[in-house]
């Protein structure tokens, strides 16, 4: 990956440009976080002309490491107000590694018009995009593969970035050209809106070639890394990241019924166990994958009862917000809504903690699946509701009088109570990103690499989930800028991993501290922005009735001292 390309949507200019020097073990979320602390005005509004687009695969990105397809897309969060790094599967990633590109800047706003940016081996192009909008994503995704080839890789926009809702998505197509897989978080599809990119088509059909130091050891890594996850990870496979239904009800964190209980009396309707089973009996595909070369194989194709393809694929926190946390059991009203939610481009947990808030607050009763889909249409008629809705949890809870709002920065909480899975209660606090379970989940079994969080620990208990919580967020770091799934593993292993491969392709001699620090100095970087953002480490806690209020049925509140997340958030160069 040897160059940037710089796309200037006011005049409509490209040009390609060497990284500088010291951003040459930079990728993924690492060189987004660095690229928009070098360029972005912390104080910019994120849908203005001063905020940026960067889509970045990581340094592992288009080689035959595992599971290494991720893309980072990044810029400043119109949802947050901070610094913002979504990242998603698909095919999008690895083809734009495979081409060379170390990262796509798009700047600037046109002053009318709408656009698709081609990019291919021979060049660069911006093509009009009117004959694309209002189109949702799978209608999009259809015209331009049937326009540029059923090979390319895509990142469209819905209806929801064209009108810069601030939960738009990014939508990236996966290996079957469907676009599913969702850079999600933080409001990306709309800042993409914002600046008049309707989708990014890639053709890698005059891939580069990659040069390795090593490339005998290199492959032979990957081989040994690829037979350990297809041994480890049988469960994903299996039964997808459902599985965690289940588990996280067995602890107590099952987010239920706006996150007022930790269990639901009907979680076995909505269980991988189930999923996995209705998936077989209408056909479709439990064990799938959304990128080329991933041997965990997590994803699903979900058909309807008629056997018509709903969704590819459906993952647990769609399952927890849109499902537990509306005391919803029925599988098809959830993929249905997930269905939705794909093709406008808006997040499924942002809405579904939304609806919760709708839902206590007595607009439509809990458990009810038919009212839960009529949101669908006051979204797609653009009521006053449908409105609200889409601008997320936290803007849905101040316009109904909630007191209840399950949000940080802005941001809803993933699938995750945090008054019984209290380590991920301190990364949704104390994050860059807001509450965002991907930045450091701390489920159990899960281990850092200091000796003080070796120790097996109950998930309810306080002590030890600020140490946990830390080198879990470092570790997730580090595969989110290599440009890796997260469910390799956030762990010491991973940091091997990526150090030997890392050596063998480039001839250095990096240890595993220097892979640690990759993923501190992305925090760092983060949290410098957001400072200067106005965010304040006062901001970095809970919302009050995570403290106040017990959670049935373990009883357990986040007892965590604001004053440690504080010190935390204020030491993270220790």
């Amino acid at each position: 990956m040897s160059k940037f390309l710089r796309v200037n949507m006011k005049d409509q200019s490209t040009h390609f440009e060497d990284p500088p020097s010291s951003y040459r073990f930079m990728g993924g979320r690492r060189l987004t976080a660095q690229l928009v602390s070098d360029e972005v005005p912390p104080t910019c509004e994120p849908l203005g002309r001063n905020n940026k687009v960067i889509l970045a695969p990581g340094l592992l990105g288009g080689t035959a490491a595992p599971c290494s397809g991720r893309l980072s897309i990044g810029g400043k969060s119109p949802l947050t107000g901070g610094i913002k790094e979504s990242n998603s599967g698909g095919m999008f990633g690895q083809k734009l590694a495979r081409l060379g590109y170390k990262a796509v800047i798009i700047e600037e706003q046109p002053e009318n018009g709408w656009y698709v940016l081609k990019i291919d081996g021979r060049g660069v192009s911006l093509l009009n995009a009117d004959h694309l909008l209002g189109l949702d994503n799978y209608a999009a995704c259809e015209s331009l593969r049937k326009e540029h080839g059923d090979k390319v890789g895509l990142v469209v926009i819905g209806e929801a970035g064209e009108k810069q809702y601030t939960t738009a998505t990014c939508a990236i197509a996966d290996i079957d050209g469907i676009p599913a897989r969702q850079a999600a978080r933080g409001g990306m599809g709309a800042v993409m809106g914002s600046k008049g990119i309707k989708a990014v088509v890639l053709d890698d059909s005059e891939a580069v070639e990659f040069e390795f130091a090593d490339e005998k050891l290199y492959r032979e890594s990957c081989q040994k890394w690829r037979k350990e996850l297809i041994e480890k990870k049988k469960v994903l496979t299996e039964y997808g990241t459902a599985n965690l239904v289940m588990t996280t009800a067995n602890i107590g964190c099952l987010a239920t019924r706006n996150f007022s209980y930790g269990d639901f009396d009907k979680k076995e309707s909505i269980s991988g166990e189930r999923l996995a089973e209705t998936i077989k009996e209408r056909g479709g595909d439990p064990s799938h994958n959304c990128m080329r070369g991933c041997p965990i194989r997590c994803s699903n194709v979900y058909y309807d009862a008629n056997g018509n393809h709903l969704t590819s694929s459906l993952e647990f926190e769609t399952i927890a917000l849109v499902g537990s946390n509306l005391e919803i059991d029925d599988l098809d009203v959830i993929a249905k809504i997930d269905r939705f939610c794909d093709g406008y481009g808006i997040d499924t947990m942002d809405l579904g903690a939304a609806i919760g808030v709708a839902m206590e607050a007595g607009l439509l009763e809990f458990g009810d699946g038919e009212a839960a889909l009529g949101l669908i249409d006051e979204i797609k008629n653009e009521s006053m509701l449908g409105k609200v809705l889409v601008q997320g949890v936290a803007v849905t809870g101040r316009v109904l009088g909630a007191r209840r709002i399950p949000a940080v920065k802005g941001q809803g909480l993933a699938g995750y109570d945090p008054r019984s899975l209290k380590g991920t209660g301190v990364t949704y606090a104390t994050s860059p990103m807001g509450a965002d379970h991907t930045a450091g989940n701390c489920l159990p079994g899960r281990k850092g690499y200091r000796p003080e969080t070796q120790e097996d620990r109950d998930t309810g208990v306080a002590e030890g989930q600020v140490e946990l919580s830390k080198d879990l967020q470092v570790l997730s770091t580090i595969c989110d800028a290599a440009g890796l799934c997260f469910f390799v593993g956030t762990d010491t292993v991973t940091a091997d991993y990526v150090k030997t491969l890392l050596n063998a392709r480039y001839g250095e001699k990096l240890t595993v501290e220097d892979i640690l620090q990759i993923g501190k100095d992305t925090i760092l970087t983060e949290l410098e922005f957001n400072s200067k953002a106005g965010i304040t480490s006062a901001q970095n806690d809970l919302p009050a009735f995570f403290r106040e209020e017990k959670l049935p049925p373990r009883d357990t509140r986040f007892d965590i001292d604001p004053s440690e997340l504080i010190e935390f958030y204020e030491n993270w160069r220790e």
